[in-house]
């Protein structure tokens, strides 16, 4: 990440929250927005933003990277619509987050690939 980088959050949990204080703690400082944010993220300083249409608040927010937390923006596949888009994203692809999303397609993979579970 470059000094002053311009970082975009996805979500407004816990998780989201605890990115926002690691990043808010980096020597780079970077900027930091938040879609949607909450309430504790906002009082950190950051700028809580609609998270109605990602890209175009990426692109048009000019936004060096964004970071997805939730897990369902990523099964939607958010990170390949901003990877389309020319915006570079933290998280993993539609095809990947579907391990995660899913436990009926994660166990017929596992089976088909033979890792072993339960």
């Amino acid at each position: 990440m470059a000094a002053g980088a311009r970082l975009l959050v996805v979500g407004g949990g816990g998780r989201e929250h605890a990115l926002v204080r690691t990043l808010l703690r980096s020597p780079r400082e970077p900027e930091l927005l938040c879609a949607p944010g909450n309430a504790g993220i906002a009082r950190d300083g950051v700028e809580c933003l609609p998270d109605d249409d990602l890209v175009a608040l990426a692109r048009g927010r000019e936004v060096d990277l964004v970071v997805v937390g939730p897990e369902a923006p990523l099964v939607a596949g958010l990170v390949d619509e901003l990877a389309s888009a020319g915006v570079a994203a933290f998280g993993p692809s539609r095809e990947a987050a579907r391990i995660e999303g899913s436990k009926a397609y994660a166990k017929q993979l596992m089976k088909e690939t033979g890792v072993p579970t339960a």
